[in-house]
């Protein structure tokens, strides 16, 4: 089952302009952003992500909604949450 999760981006890489450091449900992760070119993403944005990648710009009432949606069907959330956890950077 391939996901799209939301995460809020709390930082863009000075060094690296195309990631972005990203909280999703409380893990920190860095996410490419360089998918998004219709609109600058910036720290505060909500962004749907898939393997890394940011898709798009959401805003905060669709997070929230997909969030609920994940956290409905269980396991794999618990698991998604889990390989994120594994890959945390801080």
């Amino acid at each position: 089952m391939c996901l799209g999760i939301p995460g809020e981006i709390v930082e863009i890489l000075s060094d690296q302009p195309d990631l972005a450091k990203v909280d999703i449900s409380g893990v920190r992760r860095n996410i490419n952003i360089g998918l998004i070119t219709e609109d600058n993403p910036q720290p505060g944005d909500w962004i749907l992500i898939h393997v890394g990648f940011a898709l798009s710009k959401i805003d905060e009432a669709e997070a929230k909604a997909a969030m609920d949606f994940l956290e409905g069907i269980g396991q794999a959330y618990a698991d998604e949450i889990e390989a994120l956890m594994e890959s945390r950077i801080e």
